[in-house]
């Protein structure tokens, strides 16, 4: 394999392009013991070397650092060892490596996201804030079945909050109140009931 480049970084970190546009992170005394230099070559076995000695064990514990600080989903993990440059082949390994004592576990996260947003947002806006983050719709409909925050309850309070009275009200501030809770993502025959309109 060719070395295209070597991208020197902060505190002796390098970036090594390969032919192919793989690139790797790598500290300057890494390099200097592979003898690697911008139009040098390294062998399959050099390649081997540096992946299993060096990149898994380092990618591996960037993940387990990076869950320390705070519970991610497999794509959130993923985009940040990407962003830390690590090829793909090593970012699965390391999420493998993870999930195999249950770091990452999608469901997981999606019960609890769930758990804890439950009072404050609808059904609709806790699913496309959990696809944001990457978990599978399956995942998702799993741990809907443990939602146990009701709708209804929750669109009396956001009424509440806003001073709705259906009798003094005219037909302009109903209808203002209506449109704010259907973008909050809540069904069109809950909040009209809820409303009493």
């Amino acid at each position: 394999m060719q070395i295209q480049e070597i991208i020197r970084g902060k505190k002796g970190k390098l970036t090594i392009r390969l032919e192919g546009g793989l690139s790797f992170p790598i500290y300057e005394k890494e390099a200097a013991k592979y003898r690697m230099t911008e139009g040098g070559t390294l062998s399959d076995q050099e390649w081997n070397e540096i992946c299993t000695e060096i990149l898994e064990k380092r990618a591996k514990r960037r993940a387990l650092y990076i869950l320390q600080r705070m519970e991610r989903t497999e794509y959130q993990l993923r985009q940040k060892l990407q962003e830390n440059g690590y090829p793909e082949e090593i970012v699965q390994c390391a999420i493998d490596y993870v999930k195999s004592f249950h770091y990452v576990d999608d469901y997981r996260y999606a019960c609890t996201y769930i758990r804890y947003h439950q009072t404050e947002k609808s059904r609709l806006q806790l699913k496309m804030k959990l696809y944001e983050r990457g978990v599978a719709s399956d995942l998702i409909e799993q741990a809907e079945d443990e939602y146990s925050g009701e709708e209804e309850q929750l669109i009396d309070r956001l009424l509440e909050k806003k001073h709705y009275d259906a009798e003094t009200m005219d037909q302009k501030e109903k209808q203002r109140i209506y449109q704010y809770l259907m973008r909050r993502g809540f069904r069109p025959e809950t909040i009209r009931h809820r409303m009493g309109i």
